[in-house]
């Protein structure tokens, strides 16, 4: 059953009140994975939320967010390997799976034994491959619920932008390379509904992040994900449809790649699925709508609670 927020809600008592990217980094601590440096964030008490970001930028995405969940509970973070502070490998052979192994690792290594997640983008398939093992009896732990923001669960009804075909196309390594800054904004600006556009200072940040380590250089490699969701369909279709944990879909309608043409997908496959809908909000609501975002979010939680 879908809902719509309405553009203007009633004022919250609850702030977004943005960490800085600095601020994001020096709260944060790096660890070992196959012998790569991969930057992650935990802070707050109570149950345990993993919070994986999307394509291209970085856990950084769940900074106007973060301040909110954290009174409530454990939130766990990390830039997935080839992403912001991660280290970024030239010749990696980035895929889901890997991630998955990634944060299954990270996840064990923490002695987590149950775990929430709120995933976006890339994430979302990320969670999928988790909700697969889970069902496979592969996971150590637990997956209790799970929260999509703005994914392509069903690549059938994926949108790509230009900059992202020619990422994935054969000159896919000369288009990574040669990312100019102007063409990064003019993109990356698109994918935003209106609520909240990006200012050139939040702009920097995002780029400085996408740069980091040489990161422009390998956007070719990480955006093989793409054909990964086609590939792997049925697993990870099934894996979602399969799923027995309490799932909710929170989306901001103006998304031009993965917005309501998804959820009516996914209410095509099953008419039960609980869904919220963002006006003028696109690819990014955790970080156009944090506060509406957080709100949707701890209703699903109480609810199942």
């Amino acid at each position: 059953m879908e809902q719509e927020f309405p553009v203007v809600l009633e004022r919250s008592p609850a702030r977004a009140d943005a960490l800085t990217l600095e601020a994001w980094q020096q709260g944060g601590k790096w660890f070992r994975y196959d012998g790569h440096a991969i930057f992650s964030r935990m802070e707050g008490q109570g149950e345990d939320l993993v919070l994986v970001h999307g394509y291209p930028t970085a856990s950084w995405d769940w900074s106007r967010l973060w301040p909110l969940l954290v009174p409530h509970h454990r939130v766990l973070t990390l830039d997935l390997l080839g992403f912001g502070f991660s280290d970024k490998p030239p010749h990696h052979k980035y895929c889901i799976e890997d991630q998955a192994d990634l944060m299954q690792g990270w996840l064990e290594g923490l002695g987590v034994r149950q775990a929430h997640l709120l995933v976006h983008d890339y994430g979302c398939s990320v969670a999928q491959e988790l909700l697969a093992r889970e069902q496979e009896g592969l996971l150590p732990f637990r997956i209790a619920s799970v929260c999509f923001l703005n994914g392509a669960l069903f690549p059938e009804v994926h949108r790509p932008l230009l900059i992202q075909k020619l990422l994935v196309g054969p000159m896919g390594g000369l288009v990574s390379r040669g990312l100019s800054r102007r063409t990064f904004d003019s993109q990356f600006r698109r994918l935003f509904g209106g609520r909240h556009w990006p200012s050139q200072a939040e702009l920097d940040d995002f780029w400085q992040l996408l740069t980091y380590n040489n990161g422009r250089g390998i956007l070719h490699r990480l955006i093989r994900f793409m054909e990964e969701r086609r590939c792997h369909r049925n697993r990870w279709v099934s894996a979602l449809l399969k799923a027995d944990q309490p799932i909710k879909v929170i989306y901001g309608r103006s998304d031009p790649i993965s917005g309501v043409a998804m959820c009516r997908r996914f209410q095509e496959l099953d008419a039960s699925v609980d869904s919220l809908a963002l006006r003028r909000v696109g690819h990014y609501p955790h970080y156009e709508a944090p506060v509406e975002v957080f709100e949707a979010y701890q209703a699903f939680r109480q609810q199942r609670d």
